[in-house]
């Protein structure tokens, strides 16, 4: 049995997975009781360490999808010395953010609040990935979409995350419209190349369990032209995150544009609806497929709610309210999360542990999983919506008032919110057995 290399990626970024889960279903009891913690950690260090290690889940996760993708295509190891040093500077930067947001040492900005001297050895790491990932690649010929998918995702990445940090530097920090918009920009630019990194993982997946590794997914016409479409959205759609910043008009007028062609993803969806019912009947017991049916499901979702959320006059209402939250949350776990488990139940299995058929308590977790999510999707865009119209009102009530009369929709949030955590810590348990009896095999062989 070959040994996996990006597997120590993917059992990192189930770890810390379940450490965000922690920490996000203690940073939801704020909503009922806003005292909760106060004195020792409290909202203050959850939120930020919440986001913080489910943002490294999806990075991390993402990686290891990249080496493991890789290694199954070429068939051969990846250059194992720099993958390791990647995981290193991953672990170091980890650790010091932990560290950070425990004795509240903060510094950075909006989801990297972290102390900014640990997005160092994050950076070390991802240049680390970009020089092991043309390693890998050199020579290799007539790349399908996914390879290049990976490629704009870590180069884009790497990028967005060097002007994710231009802030430091005063001469962008004094000018306060500059330093917005950088930030605003780079949030919604550095989704779309992890995007890139899991888009291009579940045209991977498509072809390795709908088409055989025939390859019919990856080469064809219809996924580059999607991937071309994707890499301009990445590029460019971000403007509508800076609506309500004065910039200048053509940034918008572009931005719209832009975000307007996602009507064809869209609608492409649907006409492709009828078809992945069928291939989700064909393949209904081959359990990692069954996240990728529910990625198509999220990916409707949250794409149509995005579209909405693009048009300015609809912007201008949910800005800033939990529509927001609902989006990125749908995002994150209904799409971002839902390829990645797909990835580990398709990459960590072995000969004793077989994922190819779901047992009982995987099909309720899936299952909870799904509904658990539908739940806090709907009670944030519900909450958002209302407080949307009071922002707007000019007779507006008081700001507990309105938090007051937003209570039995945060009930819903936080049970949902323990709902899901049940689900995925049961996902994660079965994930991290079958990688520990990997390794044992591994050792053995």
């Amino acid at each position: 049995m070959q040994k996996n290399n990006g597997n120590i990626f993917l059992v990192t970024a189930l770890s810390l997975l379940g450490v965000g889960l922690i920490a996000g279903v203690l940073a939801s009891q704020s909503y009922l009781i806003p005292n909760f913690l106060k004195k020792t950690i409290g909202f203050v260090s959850l939120r930020p360490l919440h986001v913080s290690f489910v943002m490294f889940w999806i990075m991390l996760g993402a990686i290891g999808c990249v080496y493991s993708g890789l290694q199954k295509i070429k068939q051969t190891k990846t250059i194992l010395f720099l993958s390791k040093l990647q995981w290193v500077f991953l672990i170091i930067a980890i650790i010091g953010i932990f560290q950070s947001y425990l004795t509240k040492k903060f510094g950075g900005r909006e989801y990297w609040e972290f102390d900014p001297i640990w997005a160092l050895p994050i950076l070390l790491s991802w240049l680390t990935f970009v020089i092991n990932f043309f390693l890998i690649v050199k020579g290799y010929r007539n790349w399908p979409v996914y390879i290049w998918m990976w490629m704009t995702g870590i180069l884009f990445f790497t990028f967005i995350f060097l002007e994710n940090y231009l802030w430091i530097f005063p001469a962008f920090r004094s000018n306060f419209i500059n330093d917005m918009t950088i930030q605003w920009k780079v949030n919604g630019s550095i989704v779309g190349a992890i995007n890139q990194l899991l888009y291009g993982m579940s045209f991977f997946l498509m072809d390795k369990i709908q088409h055989n590794g025939e390859g019919k997914v990856g080469t064809s016409k219809l996924a580059f032209t999607m991937y071309f479409l994707g890499l301009t959205n990445l590029m460019f759609n971000w403007g509508h995150h800076i609506y309500t910043l004065p910039t200048d008009s053509y940034v918008r007028f572009v931005s719209y544009a832009i975000s307007m062609t996602e009507w064809i993803f869209f609608i492409k969806i649907i006409m492709d609806w009828k078809k992945t019912i069928g291939e989700f009947k064909l393949h209904l017991n081959y359990f990692p497929f069954r996240f990728l049916v529910a990625t198509e499901f999220w990916v409707f979702v949250n794409l149509g709610q995005a579209i909405l959320m693009s048009i300015p006059v609809l912007n201008i209402f949910t800005h800033g309210t939990h529509v927001t939250v609902a989006h990125s949350m749908g995002t994150t776990i209904g799409i971002n999360s839902m390829i990645l488990f797909s990835a580990c139940f398709y990459f960590i299995n072995n000969e004793i542990i077989s994922f190819e058929r779901p047992t009982k308590t995987l099909n309720f977790s899936f299952w909870l999983a799904q509904i658990s999510l539908m739940f806090l999707f709907l009670s944030l865009d519900i909450s958002g919506i209302l407080k949307g119209f009071w922002q707007l009102n000019q007779e507006q009530s008081a700001f507990s008032i309105m938090m007051q009369e937003l209570k039995p929709l945060f009930i819903i949030f936080v049970i949902s919110g323990v709902g899901l955590a049940i689900a995925f810590f049961s996902l994660i348990y079965h994930l991290l057995k079958a990688a520990f009896i990997s390794q044992l095999i591994n050792k053995n062989n």
